[in-house]
């Protein structure tokens, strides 16, 4: 649970991740700070090596394994970009790798994960029944279950996140991060709540992806149906460790609907030139329809690009007649 999640952990992660991922651009936002009212800052994880942040917790988890399971191989369940993350480590470090992905991930990401060498099943309705594919298949077969959201060293590497925005930027205010299974968020909380106990930290997901929403509204874990969502990343049920990460990580939770998302990776495109899926926009559309409560300097953090071009460019084509259309 999230009281046994350490700080120390965090900054052993940023060592042991040195040299395989980058440290990723902290930029002033001059379009979303005039939007915002105060000074808004991107945290650039589309610009990480995948493409994602979840490279920083998957190499961290693989290479933390004693050497004789490593040897033995992995298997992850993805929407796409942890089984990146996974299939860039797995090759780093010279692990066999096989990654289950619903059949609905974008083609960017299943692909790339098998440039990369490691085995893609895309055969799942949807990442719940991966996940349990996933599970089975690595137990059948010996191997080690990477999960996407859970493990100490794989949330201590999502966490190096954080720590680069304080080290970048010591006086932040506030972190808006996007939420999905609770991995980014563990990570976040696990530094934030132990070193700088000041800085408000808020969610974002989108109505289609609110399985913690509903869950803290509820009071307990509440399944989801899984339907189309522009933030794939952020698909999936929860489960009780991240409902407690919600609890004690959260000080809010900004739900966005799809056309949110949307005009908000318009947005990046347009003012910042940066090409952003749909999780990875999610802190910034709550902040654009001023969803959360804001505390300046605030950094947002953009998590990943990988989004497929025709997706992108009919999200682009959209947008701007919707603007052209109301101006």
């Amino acid at each position: 649970m999230f009281d046994d999640l350490k700080a120390a952990d965090v900054h052993a992660a940023a060592a042991r991740i040195a040299g395989v991922c980058v440290r990723t651009p902290l930029r002033r936002s001059a379009a979303l700070s005039r939007a915002a009212g105060g000074d808004v800052w991107l945290k650039l994880e589309c610009e990480q090596v995948t493409g994602s942040f979840k490279l920083r917790g998957a190499y961290n988890a693989i290479a933390s394994l004693p050497a004789a399971v490593r040897a033995r191989g992995v298997a992850a369940s993805s929407a796409g970009n942890h089984g990146l993350g996974v299939a860039y480590a797995a090759k780093a470090l010279g692990v066999p790798a096989t990654v289950f992905v619903p059949r609905t991930a974008p083609m960017v990401k299943r692909n790339g994960i098998a440039a990369l060498g490691a085995a893609v099943d895309a055969e799942s309705a949807d990442y719940d029944v991966a996940m349990v594919r996933a599970k089975a298949f690595a137990a059948e077969r010996g191997l080690t279950y990477i999960n996407p959201c859970l493990g100490d060293t794989l949330i201590a590497g999502q966490g190096t996140v954080a720590l680069e925005i304080m080290q970048a930027l010591p006086g932040a205010a506030m972190v808006v991060t996007p939420v999905g299974g609770a991995g980014l968020l563990a990570g976040t909380g696990s530094l934030l709540r132990r070193e700088y106990p000041e800085v408000r930290i808020a969610g974002a997901q989108s109505v289609n992806t609110a399985a913690m929403s509903r869950s803290l509204a509820a009071g307990e874990v509440t399944h989801i149906e899984s339907v189309a969502t522009l933030a794939d990343g952020l698909a999936g049920d929860i489960d009780d460790f991240a409902l407690d990460i919600g609890r004690h990580a959260l000080d809010e939770l900004a739900v966005v609907s799809e056309r949110e998302i949307a005009e908000a990776i318009a947005f990046l495109s347009r003012e910042e030139g940066l090409v952003v899926e749909g999780a990875g926009a999610a802190g910034v559309a709550a902040v654009l329809v001023g969803r959360v409560v804001m505390r300046f300097p605030c950094v947002v953090v953009v998590s990943g690009r990988n989004i497929d071009p025709e997706t992108h460019a009919e999200v682009l084509n959209k947008a701007e007649g919707a603007r052209l259309a109301t101006s």
